[in-house]
């Protein structure tokens, strides 16, 4: 199955199993908006929980707050939203469809990578277990060539960003024959620049309102707060403040599911710091954070760290931790070296002074911020798309699991009695009363015990456990594990122990 076909299959999983929806789908929708069914939202709040205690359990001098949607409109010129909040479009004069021109460059220098990769399996298969992958990737000359070619481009992007030189954007897009996808012709408007801000009215008539913005980012709610979190809760630097809500970005090209969208939740934390200690700080919080994602365990692999080439107007230092999507490797979260751009401006335009007083040295200034910032909609895409297998068991049958790491599933366990009679309802229902008030389970007594079992398969339950007539009189029950579909007879009393220790999002913080 080719990434398209599976992104594919992704997207009718998730709807049919009730993870995502299309947005207002009666009415034939809404453009890269979309609402999280059932099981999408359990998710959800579990990868929430899970980013928030590793924040604030674990970490004594991180806090956290919930700032408004709406923000006085001086905030976002102080941010620099309102003057430099901008992406590179440009149209295609024959389909009429509109693109971020920097993403249609990074698609071509995505498509040179492909073209390598396919160049190491035809190597793999070639030399078989005498292949040496970095050798070959050095010394192909398709390799060469593609790699020399994806160099040349990147910096040749990574300039134009850095000018905002417009033309220069469009001319490697010329120069390296970027056609549409669409219409398959290279007939290209110039660029322009394109703010992402969505703005609005507050004000009950619309001659005195005031235009005001859905906030881009969560990032400015922290930091008009920081002297209120700051004074009140006696932090010291180094001290962290996190946030968990929704941002709002008029996006050029929303598209790709739920990986970018107009509407979307963030997961930001801003770590205020003494000015010089900014980079021992990043590199802290590079390696914290990868080990966050890699403790979900859907394999290390899948992770890498992608340095900017251009970097934001408020930084000195700014990576990405990528993850292997089904169309690649793209950015899942982002962590910067904010310098002291944020909290300065906010003192400028505020005119309030806004400085730390350090009572060990006797010096005030402004802090630094080292900032992690990831997107909980892109994180649960991550989950989704690694998780969606289709595997061929040794009767010949096929069945569709989802094998979500088991802290985070939408579902811990699902209580099955075998049959509609004899008492076996009954006691199942009591299992369910005991097990509800520490983990999110279902009740399903409907068909046959293979089709309910593979239907918790399909949204990721780690446990089925089996109701039968032994269980009336022994007092056993049958526990089948998702992954291995292994089944084990276990005492009805050993059941919350035996869930907890693979479910407990308190055993994945421990592991970190």
């Amino acid at each position: 199955m080719t990434q398209e076909e599976l992104f594919k299959v992704l997207v009718a999983h998730c709807k049919e199993y009730g993870f995502i929806f299309p947005s207002s789908e009666i009415y034939d929708g809404l453009a890269a908006v979309y609402d999280y069914g059932q099981m999408g939202v359990e998710l959800k709040n579990n990868i929430k929980n899970y980013w928030w205690g590793a924040m604030t359990r674990l970490h004594e001098n991180i806090v956290g707050i919930d700032s408004c949607i709406f923000m006085h409109p001086k905030i976002w010129e102080a941010s620099g939203h309102v003057g430099a909040f901008n992406d590179p479009l440009i149209d295609n004069k024959d389909s009429k469809k509109r693109y971020r021109a920097d993403v249609l460059i990074e698609d071509y220098i995505a498509k040179l990578e492909e073209k390598n990769n396919k160049e190491v399996e035809k190597g793999r298969k070639k030399f078989g277990d005498a292949f040496d992958e970095a050798k070959f990737r050095e010394t192909n000359p398709n390799c060469v060539r593609n790699n020399a070619k994806i160099a040349e481009v990147r910096k040749r992007m990574a300039d134009a960003l850095n000018a905002n030189d417009l033309k220069e954007l469009r001319q490697i897009i010329i120069d390296c024959e970027i056609a549409c996808p669409i219409s398959g012709t290279k007939n290209w408007t110039e660029v322009r620049q394109f703010n992402l801000m969505f703005s609005t009215q507050l004000g009950s008539v619309g001659e005195e309102a005031n235009t005001i913005y859905l906030r881009p980012e969560t990032a400015q709610g922290i930091f008009v707060n920081y002297l209120n979190v700051q004074k009140t809760g006696r932090m010291k630097i180094p001290f962290g403040i996190a946030q968990i809500g929704k941002a709002f970005r008029n996006e050029i090209v929303a598209r790709q599911f739920i990986f970018r969208m107009r509407e979307f939740e963030q997961m930001e934390m801003q770590f205020f710091i003494k000015p010089g200690t900014e980079l021992d700080w990043f590199a802290q919080w590079k390696k914290n954070r990868m080990a966050w994602h890699v403790n979900i365990g859907m394999g290390a692999e899948n992770y890498r760290f992608h340095d900017h080439d251009k970097l934001a107007h408020y930084a000195n230092a700014a990576t990405d931790i990528e993850f292997n999507f089904p169309f690649g490797f793209k950015e899942l979260e982002g962590i910067h070296s904010r310098t002291d751009f944020d909290l300065g401006n906010h003192q400028k335009f505020s005119g309030k002074k806004i400085q730390y007083f350090d009572p060990e040295s006797g010096e005030s200034y402004t802090p630094y911020v080292v900032e992690t910032s990831i997107g909980v909609d892109r994180m649960v895409l991550a989950v989704l798309s690694h998780s969606l297998k289709e595997e061929t068991l040794e009767n010949g049958e096929t069945r569709v699991v989802m094998s979500i790491p088991a802290p985070l599933a939408p579902v811990k366990a699902a209580v099955l009695p075998l049959v509609k009679k004899d008492g076996l309802p009954e006691l199942a229902q009591k299992i369910m009363d005991m097990l509800k008030f520490d983990f999110n389970c279902q009740y399903d007594e409907k068909d046959s015990i293979g089709k309910r079992y593979r239907r918790q398969d399909a949204i990721g339950t780690p446990f089925c456990i089996t109701v039968d007539h032994d269980s009336i009189e022994n007092g056993t029950v049958t526990l089948r594990y998702r992954d291995s579909m292994k089944q084990d007879r276990v005492k009805i009393e050993e059941l919350p122990g035996i869930i907890h220790q693979q479910v407990d999002l308190g055993v994945l913080l421990r592991n970190l």
